[in-house]
């Protein structure tokens, strides 16, 4: 019987092995990437924040992102920037769109209405954080800290700062450090690549959406939950009340120009 059971829980070893594997995914096709960048198949990994493989989600709906992310779409954006804006040489439509093969969720679940929605939603709320793509870093950031000494997972690195970059101006340690992760790039230590590398911004970007955002917004929960997940400790329940008229009043513009009805609780 002892032989037995110590057989029993080396098997177990071997199959928790093969469940749970390294970061950053690669996984079997049998196996779902979770929103920590590791694989499995239970709903830790294939419910909400799934990124790949047979996640517990609605299936795609066919809607190809581009079609409705048009050139004429993201330069109306970009376009009201200022010529001597950073950002205008850095971020790009096709850029945008190379980060969604990453992320073949984003704007492709539910109803046709529903991915509209979730793209109108994604960029408000990145129109707003970086003045329609005027800023690549947050304005006066180096001066503020977002060292969160209490996450052991992610501890901060000496030198490196963690305020906000990329289009929805990622911030704080442990959100570098876990996007890095799953994304696949040093976080931690090289917090200014989101800066620097438009494809890994618009990543982070994404990455945050599809972690924060993205159910929230497919499930008809409605915008303003969206402004609670990205900046609600701030700006929800009257802390800024102008941010949150902003987002929604991009959204609202937004969702007009796709031709599509913006929903109820577009506040928070």
């Amino acid at each position: 019987m002892k032989y037995n059971f110590i057989l029993i829980i080396a098997l177990v070893g071997v199959l928790a092995a093969e469940l749970v594997v390294a970061q950053n995914c690669g996984c079997s096709a049998d196996l779902c990437c979770s929103k920590y960048g590791y694989c499995g198949n239970t709903s830790d990994y294939c419910g909400t924040g799934c990124q790949e493989g047979p996640c517990y989600v609605s299936p795609n709906n066919g809607v190809v992102v581009g079609d409705i992310v048009t050139d004429d779409f993201f330069n109306g954006i970009i376009n009201q920037a200022d010529a001597s804006c950073v950002g205008k040489s850095f971020y790009t439509r096709s850029a945008f769109l190379d980060a969604t093969s990453s992320y073949s969720q984003f704007g492709t679940v539910g109803y046709v209405d529903d991915s509209k929605r979730e793209i109108a939603a994604f960029f408000a709320h990145v129109t707003h954080e970086t003045g329609h793509f005027c800023y690549i870093e947050e304005i006066d950031g180096a001066s503020k800290d977002y060292c969160d000494e209490t996450n052991t997972q992610y501890p901060c690195v000496s030198g490196k700062n963690y305020y906000g970059r990329g289009p929805l101006q990622l911030s704080w340690n442990y959100n570098y450090g876990a996007a890095g992760d799953s994304i696949g790039f040093d976080g931690l230590n090289n917090p200014d690549i989101v800066a620097s590398d438009v494809n890994i911004s618009f990543k982070t970007a994404l990455w945050y959406w599809m972690n924060h955002c993205h159910e929230i917004i497919v499930s008809g929960e409605g915008f303003g939950e969206t402004i609670r997940a990205i900046n609600g400790a701030l700006e929800c329940d009257g802390g800024n009340t102008n941010a949150v008229n902003a987002r929604v009043e991009y959204y609202t513009e937004y969702c007009s120009e796709l031709g599509v009805d913006p929903g109820s609780n577009l506040y928070c």
